[in-house]
């Protein structure tokens, strides 16, 4: 039985926030952000959780490579709404990936409001020297581990 029909709702998986600036290169010809910048917005989110030097996920950081990438535009973000403030965390977790999800909101948006960007990028661990995918650490695992969702 699942916990959702034994009356139990799922908990909301635990989060990595943080904000990222909006640069004015940003933005495209309708006033809003660009698809390609979004992206790369994503990307400058997830180095604060994963690829600074006290991270257990370090050593990702010179051997990863972006195996999937979904977005889902909701609402506009424009540069008055920066510092975006984007959430994150593991949906799911595997032997050698792991999927990320993110909710991306304006800066000053209540943290229970809808998202303006829903996406999801599926990471692998990549050994740089042999070109192939190598296992998570064990400490690689237990850190993204305690951000999973349920």
């Amino acid at each position: 039985m699942s916990t959702a029909s034994a009356g139990v709702l799922p908990t909301e998986p635990p989060r990595f926030h943080t904000k990222v600036e909006v640069r004015w290169s940003d933005m495209d010809a309708f006033q809003h952000i660009n698809h390609a910048r979004m992206v790369t917005l994503l990307e400058e989110a997830r180095i604060p959780w994963l690829f600074l030097a006290e991270r257990p996920t370090v050593k990702l950081r010179s051997g990863c490579v972006l195996a999937d990438l979904h977005v889902q535009y909701k609402g506009q973000l424009r540069h008055e709404d920066s510092p975006l403030d984007v959430s994150m965390w593991i949906q799911r977790l595997r032997a050698v990936d792991f999927t990320v999800g993110y909710e991306v909101r304006a800066a000053g948006s209540p943290p229970d409001s809808p998202p303006a960007v829903v996406a999801s990028t599926q990471l692998a661990a990549f050994d740089i020297d042999t070109q192939r995918l190598r296992r998570l650490r064990t400490e690689e695992r237990d850190y993204l581990a305690q951000w999973l969702a349920d």
